[in-house]
């Protein structure tokens, strides 16, 4: 029997190319996202692929909304074994000009619509009895460096690396579940790409920094995904792999 992953923020970059590969890895895939035409485009590109899939309009933000849409996947596929919580905000601010909303609205998408959507997930593996979900968390280096320019990134980020460790041990324990995380580096044709490299100049930086000399993709990225929700990576567990080049370990302010 397929089983069935949900992957938010799927529209685009990263999470579709995700969407995507795991499709034609033979899951079951749930895209949600907010933009009612890219959900639509999502739809048709899922359609080249066998299977069976499905998108949802939700926005994380929104724990009532994140639990429908579990209840909706259960009701379509009969379980929901993982999810990608890959949605996520960011934009380039000095901290000291920061608005207390700039601040909100990011944390708000990445550090609790990560839990809004993995604690919707674990009530649907109580009352189905699911033994060893998955989850799979998108973070980033500045997660554990500083994150100077992306504050409200940098600590929403970090705070979704220690609940990626945390519910590794709970969960672990508790339900067989693993519960990882991938940090990507800088990544071309993604929303965050476009938002951090301010200018051909800065992205020309960005990609000096990074030791392999080039931006990674979207579908490396999916690869690695795949690998790790695969029973080859079945004693995978609390870990966070950097796909990113060596980035982080030469990295620089934005």
């Amino acid at each position: 029997m397929k089983k069935t992953i949900l992957v938010t923020g799927g529209t685009s970059g990263m999470g579709k190319a995700m969407a995507l590969a795991l499709k034609e890895a033979g899951w079951n895939v749930v895209v949600t996202g907010r933009d009612a035409e890219r959900l639509q485009q999502t739809d048709l590109d899922l359609q080249q692929i066998a299977g069976e899939h499905a998108v949802i309009q939700m926005d994380v933000r929104d724990p009532e909304a994140c639990l429908a849409a579990v209840k909706q996947t259960r009701a379509r596929f009969g379980r929901l074994e993982a999810l990608i919580n890959n949605a996520a905000g960011n934009f380039i601010c000095p901290t000291d000009e920061l608005s207390p909303n700039g601040w909100k609205t990011v944390v708000d998408i990445v550090l609790n619509g990560t839990f809004n959507c993995s604690h919707a997930l674990v009530k649907g593996w109580q009352e189905d009895q699911v033994v060893g979900g998955q989850i799979l968390n998108i973070v980033a280096s500045y997660a554990w460096q500083a994150g100077a320019g992306v504050a409200p990134s940098a600590a929403a980020k970090a705070g979704v690396l220690n609940l990626t460790r945390t519910l590794a041990v709970e969960w672990g324990y508790k339900y067989q579940a693993r519960v990882n995380a991938i940090s990507p580096g800088p990544i071309e044709r993604t929303g965050g790409a476009d938002k951090l490299a301010m200018s051909p100049e800065h992205a020309e930086r960005i990609r000096r920094n990074v030791p392999l000399g080039r931006f990674g993709t979207p579908e490396e990225i999916a690869g690695l995904a795949v690998w790790m929700l695969s029973d080859q990576a079945g004693y995978l567990n609390g870990e966070c792999i950097a796909l990113d080049g060596g980035h982080w370990l030469n990295k620089q302010p934005f």
